[in-house]
């Protein structure tokens, strides 16, 4: 199973979160939102992520069902030393290929274990397995490499070192067109725009219209985000939208003819 090929400009992406602990509560995810800001700003459409549990079966489903569907897919977590990571073990499994202990990041560890005079467990080797052929992802942060296989990015799950692996990872992705987004502040709530705002979605299906709804304690208003990859496209949903809103301040400005003088 290889990476889909794109004839557009568009690069998809998903991403796999790995961990009971993130299922349970007890760790409060914070690789997605930066991973989605970063392939924000590199023009690469983050379009799905799913979380799943240490679970070998699970990890390989998702894997399999996200590596035909997107351009990259990026997980965390389940790479460490300790019995319940085995994320290394689930990915060789999704892609038919041994887990071995990489020799290159054998040589890593132990140096690094050497030079901080401690042992080169046995628990400690396990963070040098991946899938035969795999390439590595440099670990700036504490060494022991995640790793790339075809189109799956594998990284560790502590914030910090997803952080600079993802780093390492970004200039060798290929990139797409940006997205372009224009905020407009509506005064009305969602009640009063919806299917005003769905014709001008429908009549502008190159763009994305998000609505987001506010509640000043007092009344509801609603930012309104146009994105799009084309400015011209974007400028004329855009320009929809304010007219839109226009519209309603002059509807609200009439007055009532039945009303009491």
């Amino acid at each position: 199973m290889t990476s889909p090929s794109s004839a557009s400009s568009v690069v998809t992406a998903a991403m796999l979160a790995i961990g009971d602990e993130l299922l349970s509560g007890r760790t409060k995810d914070k690789n997605i939102g930066h991973l989605a800001d970063l392939l924000t700003l590199s023009g690469i459409d983050l379009k799905e992520v799913r979380i799943v549990a240490d679970e070998e079966d699970a990890i390989v489903e998702a894997l399999n069902a996200l590596r035909a569907r997107y351009t990259y897919v990026f997980t965390s977590g389940g790479i460490g030393p300790t019995h319940d990571d085995i994320t290394a073990d689930a990915v060789s499994k999704a892609f038919g290929v041994p887990c071995i202990h990489d020799p290159k990041a054998m040589e890593l560890l132990a140096a690094m274990y050497k030079r901080r005079e401690m042992e080169f467990t046995e628990t400690r080797q396990r963070m040098a397995r991946m899938p035969e052929g795999a390439r590595h992802i440099p670990n700036p942060v504490s060494t022991a490499p995640g790793f790339v296989i075809e189109n799956v990015y594998v990284m560790a799950g502590v914030p910090q070192v997803f952080q600079a692996m993802i780093d390492n990872v970004l200039p060798t992705l290929k990139t797409g067109a940006k997205i372009l987004s224009r905020a407009i502040a509506c005064p009305y709530g969602e009640g009063d725009i919806g299917t005003l705002l769905g014709a001008i979605q429908k009549a502008h299906p190159e763009t994305s219209i998000g609505s987001y709804p506010k509640y000043d304690g007092q009344r509801f208003s609603t930012e309104l985000v146009v994105r799009a990859r084309d400015a011209d496209v974007l400028e004329a949903a855009a320009q929809a939208v304010v007219a839109m809103i226009a519209d309603l301040d002059r509807a609200k400005a009439k007055p009532n003819p039945t009303a009491e003088a």
